[in-house]
């Protein structure tokens, strides 16, 4: 009989019910009682089988699921039940078959953790609570290596390796294993020597210098590491501190060994010599040069080589010079922009080259730097004092007032005799004052002084040429203005120059009426006519009778008279045209027996002076001063003489 479902299950009769209850009762009673978590395994099939129905006369056999859970309870008694005690090992035994080596570095690895094991509780980790808080201790950090540590043996073989690669001159691979062997022990100064040398022969002497300080700090009284110290230092242009390792080495290293470094601290001391007390760096500059010959291959040239050549270059003082220095100056500055010297180096160079503002911000740069730098306060008082000197000399010069600005640029020249640009421009001045006191001669002098310490300075040649003109050598004014036209064909004005420098001399080579009358271009015509009452009296033929010379001065007097006494014709004189024919002017044999010829040139003032005012009446005679010369009666001046 079937019966209806209830909420999804079929109902039974209840025979068959206490008997399904039977018999899973007895399975739960076969299970053991420690197990706390469900079965993994599936469920048999035997469960999933259909109930016998009540009319089946066979009695019913043991359930599938009995049997089950009777073998599992059986096996679970079993792993429950004490292990047999384990056979001991036999000590010339092992498990892996492994050789005695590996037995041995694998014993040595062992013991290494357990160190380590140690070490990290003794630290406190292991007893450090966990976070959940059931108090466990947290297990203590362990990195567990994949290789075993090297052993000495280990390093003697990566020695050998290095020696091989270092005698093939692979020195990368040598240094890769002379750095195992380091490695393997670090207490061995050999394998820090061996690394220095190839370091060494690679060019990477920083650090072969680092290793064999190490090797020497292990065994300070090695032979070969001082030796090879010494050499290296030596390399690195470092010399006196080579001839200190040299004398370390017991017994002394030979003559040969220590050559290099006598050599090069001979140079070095000799470029430090020439700077002190040579006026020129060329020799600092060679001496250096042979200090460097004994560098490594890639070694640098030292900071203070570079200063000491930078000090050189700045005592030649020409331009090129001073480029050399200014790009010293910035290598250093690339590679330590806050480095007071080359700071003060590039300052130095500025100002030798007259760029005295940025100089100056180079000196205050030096001093931010390090505000006890001797050098950088130094020349920055030198050239705040000489700027100041030279502008007050400026102002003097400006107003007129040329021998105070004479004096005050005296006086900056004595601030920096060494300074080449700027005392070069104060001479130039100076000797502008000096023209403008018709101190020809000083002016001159002063300009070739700014030459020698600048020979290309143009301003300064073109103030000689003016003072050489100016006084009277036009020849030597017109060849240095070519030469300035012909060195520098743009400068402004030059082609101009050398034109009036050209006629200059050619005025030069006539009759310079100025100079007869002796007074200056400038002169104004009371100055001109006071000159020449004064020299016809002197010069006057009646007075200096027999005087060829006299008659001739007093020729000269009258024609730069009549010249510069008219404005035309001292305008066409002083352009430089020739002004007078003497063959047209003064003909007919001369003054003869009087003054014939002469006309109307001679002042009546001036004559009238001559004579003492004996000129009325009878003073002259009658026949006038013809071409024959003959001297008229009574007065005994020429008859016939009319005034213009």
């Amino acid at each position: 009989m079937v019966l209806p479902k209830v909420f999804g299950r079929t109902t039974s009769s209840p025979s068959t019910t206490t008997r399904a209850s039977s018999s899973a009762s007895a399975a739960d009673h076969s299970k053991p009682t420690g197990r706390t978590s469900p079965d993994p395994r599936p469920s048999s099939p035997a469960s999933q089988r259909p109930i016998p129905s009540r009319s089946t006369s066979r009695p019913l056999s043991r359930s599938p699921e009995k049997k089950a859970s009777a073998k599992h309870s059986k096996k679970s008694s079993l792993s429950l039940s004490p292990k047999k005690k384990d056979k001991p090992l036999d000590p010339d035994t092992h498990p892996l078959n492994l050789p005695p080596e590996q037995r041995a570095r694998l014993s040595r690895l062992s013991a290494r953790m357990d160190q380590e094991k140690q070490q990290t509780n003794g630290n406190g980790t292991a007893d450090k609570p966990v976070q959940n808080g059931d108090g466990a201790p947290a297990p203590p950090p362990h990195k567990t290596p994949s290789t075993p540590p090297p052993s000495t043996e280990d390093a003697e073989a990566f020695k050998a390796a290095g020696n091989k690669y270092f005698k093939a001159g692979d020195y990368s691979k040598a240094i890769q294993e002379y750095t195992k062997a380091v490695e393997a022990d670090p207490k061995s100064p050999t394998y820090k020597s061996n690394r220095a040398a190839a370091y060494m022969s690679a060019g990477k002497y920083i650090q072969a210098l680092d290793d064999c300080r190490e090797a020497d700090e292990l065994d300070p009284n090695n032979a070969k590491i001082l030796l090879r110290m010494a050499r290296i230092y030596t390399s690195l242009g470092r010399p006196k501190e080579a001839l200190e390792t040299f004398d370390r080495i017991d017994p002394p290293a030979t003559q040969k060994d220590r050559q290099s470094a006598v050599t090069m601290n001979h140079h070095v001391s000799e470029a430090e010599e020439q700077i002190r007390n040579s006026t020129s760096g060329s020799m600092a500059i060679f001496a250096l040069d042979q200090a460097e010959k004994g560098l490594g291959s890639s070694v640098t040239r030292p900071r203070k080589w570079a200063l000491l050549r930078g000090e050189a270059y700045l005592k030649m003082g020409n331009v090129n010079a001073l480029g050399d220095a200014q790009n010293i100056a910035m290598s250093l500055l690339r590679n330590n922009s806050a480095d007071p010297e080359a700071l003060v180096l590039r300052g130095r160079a500025l100002y030798a080259q007259g760029e005295n503002d940025k100089a100056l911000q180079h000196f205050r740069q030096a001093i931010s730097c390090d505000p006890d730098f001797k050098d950088a306060v130094k020349y920055l008082r030198m050239v705040q004092k000489l700027d100041r000197t030279k502008e007050e000399g400026n102002g003097y010069f400006k107003t007129g007032k040329y021998q105070q600005a004479v004096d005050t640029y005296t006086s900056a020249l004595e601030i920096d005799p060494q300074n080449r640009g700027t005392n070069s421009k104060i001479l130039q001045n100076r000797a502008l004052c000096y023209t403008k006191l018709k101190e020809w001669q000083k002016a001159i002098e002063d300009c070739e002084r700014a030459l020698k310490l600048d020979p290309s300075y143009t301003k300064a040649r073109k103030t000689k040429a003016k003072a050489l003109g100016e006084s009277g050598n036009w020849e030597e004014a017109v060849k240095e203005l070519k030469a300035i036209a012909e060195s520098n064909p743009e400068e402004p004005g030059i082609a101009k120059e050398v034109r009036n420098a050209e006629l200059e001399l050619k005025k030069s080579k006539r009759k310079d009426y100025y100079k007869i009358l002796g007074v200056e271009k400038d002169a104004d015509d009371g100055q001109i006519k006071k000159a020449y009452r004064k020299l016809a009296i002197i010069h006057h033929p009646d007075k200096n009778q027999g005087d060829e010379a006299a008659a001739d001065r007093f020729k000269d007097i009258g024609e730069a008279y009549e010249t510069l006494s008219d404005s035309e014709k001292r305008a066409r004189y002083d352009s430089g045209e020739d002004l007078i024919d003497p063959s047209e002017q003064f003909g007919g044999g001369g003054f003869g027996g009087g003054m014939g010829g002469m006309g109307s040139q001679i002042d009546p003032e001036v004559l009238f002076q001559m004579f003492g005012g004996q000129m009325g009446g009878g003073g002259f005679g009658g026949g006038g001063m013809g071409g024959g010369g003959r001297r008229g009666g009574g007065g005994g001046f020429p008859g016939g003489f009319h005034f213009g």
